[in-house]
């Protein structure tokens, strides 16, 4: 019967991902319901907190969207990135990374791609070296974010083994960030250059290839006041979190807790937004950002209830083939975070279906925050929206999927990225914690 669920499990993941997008959720609610009425498990625990966190941020960053915010952080990455076209391979995902930092979600790479993109062209340089650490550090830096589901959720089951919230952040920041440099560096050798591809000139000669030029947008009104709102938003979450834990001790027994205070503090920062930056509300839930935000919900909702109605049910199992493997070869959680978050397609149901079982086995914290960054690995599969846009928009073709599926340009730097994070979060938490 364990044969066969595990089966239920990964069909269901599968067809999901055949599926695309929200259709990985779909197929986690079927998967679901195969293994409760066909095999008679007990459903497991809904990521409704999760689920709540992202719906929160999505709303204030949709807000922000339509009040013209986006647009005025994309015209800063531009700015940024034009000024030094020749480092735009360090740049690029630094741009993306820190957007992703402060949004709590991936999908605003969408709107800096294709100036990442144009620079690289303009310089000659290869758009897959930037292109394809960009998204990684998109992906990665989620792992990173105060507000991202993933992280509060992560934060959440720590802090009863003593590990507080920013002690977390103080790890996972750092040590993301110095990966993906890293990783940048190694990314300015991968593939030809640009003049020497084939399939460049191919399409250079047939006229494929357009330079596009400095993109004009209209920054509106009440644009910049948007952004300062939601970055002060994000800058009083933190502040609180750090007043309620249990480490500083200032606000004792708090009224509102963490995850809850982060709901609120966001659908707050929606409303002051709304008010002050005169948003037409009707227009939010057509915003780019509120589309793929609820997609994400929905993709969440189905893999993480597959993964926790499995576990559930067979945590004993686990606990007695894992514990030992695990404790005697920590880097393992890595591995299977890694594996896991390839087929889920989410940060944040991956880490609500394996961490805490993790935990339960007696992972060290430390080990389990190390191994944190795994969770990212959502570019290995070629079908993730952020990757295939950014192949779509490099007219060039050197960012392109190869045959084999798995040779595309994204493998390379989202392996050696992640890698680094581990080695440097078991450098960083046995020093912080």
């Amino acid at each position: 019967m364990l044969v066969l669920e595990i089966i239920v499990v990964l069909a269901a993941i599968f067809l999901g991902a055949r599926m695309g997008g929200i259709g990985i959720g779909y197929a986690g609610g079927l998967g679901v319901l195969v293994l409760c009425l066909g095999f008679g498990l007990e459903p497991g625990s809904i990521p409704i907190d999760v689920i709540l966190i992202i719906m929160s941020v999505i709303a204030a960053i949709a807000a922000m969207q339509v009040a013209g915010g986006l647009d005025y952080m994309v015209k800063i990455a531009e700015d940024i990135l034009r000024k030094n076209p020749k480092q735009i391979t360090y740049l690029a995902p630094t741009v993306t990374y820190f957007m992703t930092l402060l949004a709590g979600t991936g999908h605003t790479a969408y709107s800096t791609l294709p100036v990442i993109a144009e620079v690289a062209k303009e310089q000659g340089i290869r758009p897959s070296r930037p292109l394809s650490i960009a998204v990684v550090a998109s992906q990665i830096a989620i792992t990173a974010s105060p507000i991202s589901a993933a992280v509060v959720f992560f934060s959440g089951i720590l802090e009863p083994l003593g590990v507080g919230y920013i002690q977390l952040l103080a790890i996972v920041i750092p040590t993301t960030y110095v990966a993906c440099m890293i990783t940048a560096f190694f990314s300015n050798f991968m593939g030809k250059e640009l003049k020497d591809d084939p399939v460049y000139q191919e399409r250079l000669s047939k006229g494929l290839v357009k330079l596009r030029g400095e993109t004009k947008v209209e920054i509106k009104k009440g644009a910049k006041l948007s952004v300062a709102i939601f970055c002060v938003t994000i800058l009083s979450v933190v502040t609180y979190a750090t007043l309620i834990s249990k480490k500083v001790g200032v606000i004792v027994d708090p009224s509102l807790p963490r995850n809850e205070a982060i709901m609120v503090f966001m659908l707050a920062c929606a409303t002051i937004i709304s008010l002050f930056c005169k948003v037409d509300t009707s227009k939010v839930i057509s915003a780019s950002t509120f589309k793929s935000g609820m997609s994400a919900c929905i993709c969440v909702l189905g893999v993480a209830w597959l993964g926790t109605t499995f576990v559930g049910a067979h945590i004993n199992e686990i606990k007695g083939f894992a514990s030992d493997l695990l404790n005697q070869y920590p880097w393992m959680l890595a591995v299977t975070l890694f594996f896991a978050s390839m087929l889920l397609y989410s940060q944040g149901a991956t880490t609500k279906a394996l961490m805490p079982a993790a935990l339960a086995l007696g992972v060290d914290p430390t080990t389990a925050i190390a191994s944190f960054a795994a969770v990212s690995a959502l570019f290995v599969l070629p079908t993730y929206p952020t990757l295939l846009a950014a192949v779509e928009m490099d007219d060039t073709g050197s960012t392109r999927i190869g045959n084999l599926v798995f040779n595309h340009p994204f493998m390379i730097p989202g392996v050696i990225a992640i890698a680094l994070s581990v080695i440097f979060g078991f450098m960083f938490a046995g020093v912080i914690i």
